[in-house]
């Protein structure tokens, strides 16, 4: 079952079920996916386009949190909270830190990166490999942390 599929199956159990907010997230992830199929590119929708504009909308909700809490809106950063929750159900299961801390580990070495110098090799490297699969901004910081340490 694709994405596509999957997504239709949860709205109508949303609507079924009365979970507004759960209905919202899915309604928000299907006009994405519409929004992808009627942008004219004539590509199919894949896995890694469906983690891209997954991750992209979560991305979205985290930072719209931070600005919550920092404007001392609490009601609505536990609102998007709840929101990102739902979709992190459609997103593969997130690498805690030590996981992505092995991964770069494994990448460094394959390509020789010791200094604060190759961090413009490696961080791409690490995000293709870990896409979709850890947020940015802690791969960023295990990057700088390891090329800083060695």
């Amino acid at each position: 079952m694709n994405l596509k599929e999957k997504i239709n199956q949860d709205l109508k159990d949303a609507m079924k079920s009365g979970d507004k907010t759960r209905l919202a997230v899915v309604r928000s992830i299907r006009a994405l996916i519409l929004e992808f199929e009627k942008s004219g590119t004539l590509k199919e929708l894949t896995p890694e386009e469906e983690i891209k504009m997954l991750s992209t909308a979560a991305k979205k909700r985290k930072d719209s949190i931070e600005q919550f809490r920092n404007a001392g809106r609490n009601e609505l950063a536990e609102t998007e909270e709840a929101e990102l929750k739902i979709l992190m159900n459609y997103l593969p299961k997130q690498l805690d830190e030590n996981d992505i801390k092995n991964e770069v580990e494994k990448l460094a070495l394959q390509i020789g990166a010791k200094t604060k110098d190759d961090f413009s090799k490696l961080m791409p490297l690490v995000m293709k490999e870990l896409k979709g699969k850890a947020d940015g901004k802690i791969v960023k910081s295990v990057v700088e942390n390891y090329l800083a340490a060695n």
